[in-house]
């Protein structure tokens, strides 16, 4: 039987089920065995990871060249101007190379957001926006090296949707089967 596992990862738990060191994990979220992430979300990031035993699928989500869309979104320090959104949208020159094209908007806090433990830090004087930016590329730290570029660093970073799937209705650390 196929299985497919949506978990909202909360912060600072590694994308992988065991680590030498004792930090929290997958395992400590997901008691489905034979089911693997496809795909990475970082230590720090937050969010949607889809856990399954299907290695086609794992491939369809997590390969570049399936071009599977991702929605990302990112609390970034200061409120990004038009130019910036421009260039999130038309792709930013990064080390590795110019990204691919990306949706990207400003919006609103997210509804129904959850409080991060320990929280951003946050500067009296220098305000934060939400960007939602939607990615067919998987590169390792991309979305904050693209906020980076564009004079806009990412403080807090969720993953909202991968594909068809997203974390509406499952609060940190919850999961459950898609189908």
């Amino acid at each position: 039987m196929r299985h497919i596992i949506l978990l909202n990862k909360p912060y600072n738990v590694l994308c992988q089920f065991t680590d030498d060191q004792g930090r929290p994990t997958l395992a400590d979220y997901v008691p489905v065995k034979g089911v693997y992430p496809a795909g990475r979300l970082d230590r720090d990031s937050e969010g949607l990871v889809v856990l399954t035993d299907d290695g086609g699928l794992q491939a369809r989500i997590s390969h570049p060249r399936h071009k599977m869309s991702k929605t990302y979104w990112a609390q970034v320090e200061g409120v990004p101007d038009a130019t910036a959104i421009d260039r999130l949208s038309a792709g930013v020159q990064l080390k590795d190379g110019l990204t691919r094209p990306a949706r990207a908007r400003l919006m609103g806090e997210p509804p129904g957001l959850w409080p991060r433990q320990p929280p951003i830090r946050e500067r009296r004087h220098i305000p934060t926006a939400w960007l939602e930016l939607t990615l067919s590329e998987g590169r390792n730290r991309q979305v904050r090296r693209m906020t980076a570029a564009v004079g806009y660093p990412t403080l807090r970073l969720i993953r909202y949707r991968v594909g068809s799937w997203t974390i509406d209705g499952l609060a940190p650390g919850e999961w459950s089967r898609a189908g």
